[in-house]
């Protein structure tokens, strides 16, 4: 399965509500047309992620199809022109950021209605190997991080190696997903000890200026 994933931030001079409305009722409905499209999730910031600012960016889009040859085939269809239409009316396309990805997933329990979708923006630590760095975060880092007290779903979406072979490296290296039942399980989960050796192990392998979080409602269209 071939996930992709589009890291949006709204068009200059829009409201954030004008800007989720037509993402979620608008731009949403002509995405799920797409020919081969097994999974479509949208992930909105919380209100409370523009309290003190602009947050990291102003959504995550996820889509899931089989192959990139079923991406090939979506891309040549009218339904996927119909969304690169579309996109100037809600999105500052000069910050699109979009990623090919894989998913891995290291904690797998149901996400109860009204769950908080933790988004983690992933740079790995300058100087280190990419392959390298994704089997620390696989292999050492996600026990660690399994282990934090109210943890209920906990994905890692690394970019796929091919993306380092190109002139330009990818402007993110991954997405850590998790998710908690609520907001209030989210703020203890920062108090426990595996959190905090998760928080320190970060250092091993990421770049933390480069890193940034995101609190977020989720949308799901297709799957």
């Amino acid at each position: 399965m071939l996930k992709i994933c589009e890291v949006i931030w709204r068009r200059p001079g829009m409201s954030v509500e004008d800007f989720q409305d037509h993402w979620l009722h608008r731009h949403g409905p002509i995405v799920a047309r797409l020919p081969g499209l097994r999974r479509y999730v949208q992930s909105h910031p919380l209100p409370g992620a523009y309290r003190k600012g602009e947050p990291v960016c102003d959504g995550i889009a996820e889509l899931w199809l089989d192959s990139k040859e079923a991406l090939i085939e979506a891309s040549r269809s009218p339904e996927f022109a119909a969304a690169k239409a579309d996109e100037p009316n809600f999105v500052d396309p000069s910050r699109l950021v979009e990623l090919l990805m894989d998913e891995i997933v290291i904690r797998d329990q149901p996400v109860p209605g009204g769950s908080i979708k933790i988004v983690s923006l992933v740079n790995y630590k300058k100087g280190l190997d990419a392959p390298a760095a994704r089997d620390y975060w696989q292999t050492t880092h996600a026990p660690i991080a399994a282990e934090i007290e109210g943890l209920g779903r906990y994905v890692q979406s690394p970019v796929r190696l091919g993306a380092y072979r190109k002139p330009e490296p990818p402007a993110y290296d991954g997405l850590a997903i998790t998710w908690f039942d609520d907001m209030e399980a989210a703020r203890r989960s920062g108090q426990c000890e595996a959190f905090r050796q998760t928080k320190a192990d970060e250092a091993n392998f990421l770049e933390a200026e480069l890193t940034g979080t995101l609190l977020t409602c989720e949308h799901i269209i297709v799957g």
